[in-house]
């Protein structure tokens, strides 16, 4: 009987990437006996030697949030089991299941969590962004001598008072 697979092959991580962009988890796969071990695999994400798998694992992870994406709608619109019959006769009536509104909600809330790690300038909470310049660069300073800073706002000021005036002027005009 063979072993799990511990060596790097092509077949071996394009049906891993497969599974990942399906939206299985890293572990579930690597728990087939036909798949090598988590451990194998986060070896061969640090291996210089194959930048391809780096690619495709990248891109099976940001399909993978697509897929959370979908089952969030799909378990909030989900409304099975979110209400249970309960008595007899005149004292029949419905009662709100906790249990599985809750579960519904955890189940959102993880998917949501991690979509906002795989896909975080999609998913992910705008509040926490860094700011960058042109094309995620940095942000560009310049130094500004302070007697040429006060000019400009003088400018600025005067500018803005003359175009209160005009304005206040075409009102007044018929």
């Amino acid at each position: 009987m063979a072993g799990r697979p511990s060596i790097y092959s092509d077949e071996i991580a394009v049906e891993i990437c497969r599974r990942l962009a399906e939206g299985e988890s890293l572990r579930s796969i690597c728990r087939d006996d036909a798949m090598p071990c988590v451990s194998a695999v986060m070896k061969w994400l640090f291996d210089k030697r194959h930048p391809e798998f780096v690619e495709q694992y990248t891109r099976a992870r940001e399909a993978q949030a697509e897929i959370l994406a979908d089952e969030i709608m799909e378990i909030a619109d989900d409304g099975t089991n979110d209400w249970m019959e309960r008595g007899h006769g005149a004292n029949k009536g419905w009662l709100a299941n906790g249990e599985a509104i809750n579960r519904s909600r955890l189940r959102v809330d993880s998917r949501k969590w991690v979509a906002s790690k795989l896909l975080p300038k999609k998913y992910g909470d705008f509040q926490h962004h860094e700011m960058s310049g042109p094309d995620g660069g940095p942000i560009e300073t310049r130094d500004v001598n302070l007697i040429d800073l006060a000019r400009r706002i003088a400018f600025l000021l005067t500018s803005a008072a003359e175009i209160k005036e005009i304005e206040g002027k075409a009102e007044v005009e018929p």
